[in-house]
């Protein structure tokens, strides 16, 4: 993102751009787009007259929507959603702060796979949810996206695999990658097949 933000002129313009690429059916008024991509008002709404300016978005009623017709449309794509943009150990960093991390699974956004159930599998001991909640946010926020989570704890996870339990086989069957991996919990164990 640091690097995306440095050629595209800030991070905030990218962050505002992500939203409307990740979601061209949908119109954002301009506190939308504050909340969601998490930059102040006035940037925003500098950052909203120059996408205007160049009709990468337009606005329709009282939203702005994303510009189908935009010339460089396919570029951006590549450019903002195709790439990894995301440092996978800043996200391990981040979460590790909600608690005892003993795993971290990404999935569908972040492996640029849109046939997952889950974005982000979260398991760990003393997690406090507020914590979660905040860093999801912000990752949000540099996406462009809503993430789908899940946060359990490690016995409770452990039971769940253990039981075939159809969302953790979901999860683990399909496409995914594993950023952390605590020793209790073996590749033998999260591999384990029904």
């Amino acid at each position: 993102m640091e690097i995306l933000g440095k050629i595209l002129g800030n991070p905030a313009r990218v962050k505002i751009m992500r939203l409307f690429l990740l979601n061209p059916k949908v119109g954002f008024s301009r506190k939308d787009i504050i909340k969601r991509s998490r930059v102040n008002s006035d940037t925003a709404r500098r950052e909203i007259r120059l996408l205007s300016s160049i009709d990468f978005i337009k606005k329709h009623t009282a939203a702005w929507h994303f510009n189908h017709l935009f010339k460089y449309a396919g570029e951006f794509d590549r450019l903002l959603i195709s790439s990894d943009t995301l440092n996978k150990k800043t996200i391990v960093d981040n979460f590790k702060k909600a608690g005892r991390i003993k795993f971290l699974l990404v999935s569908g956004v972040f492996i640029k796979n849109k046939d997952t159930r889950v974005d982000l599998l979260i398991v760990g001991d003393k997690i406090k949810k507020s914590k979660v909640e905040e860093e999801v946010r912000k990752l949000e926020a540099e996406i462009g996206t809503e993430l789908v989570y899940v946060v359990f704890d490690t016995k409770e996870f452990i039971y769940r695999l253990d039981m075939y339990d159809k969302l953790v086989r979901d999860i683990l069957d399909f496409p995914h990658e594993v950023i952390l991996q605590a020793k209790e919990l073996s590749p033998t164990l999260i591999l384990k097949k029904p």
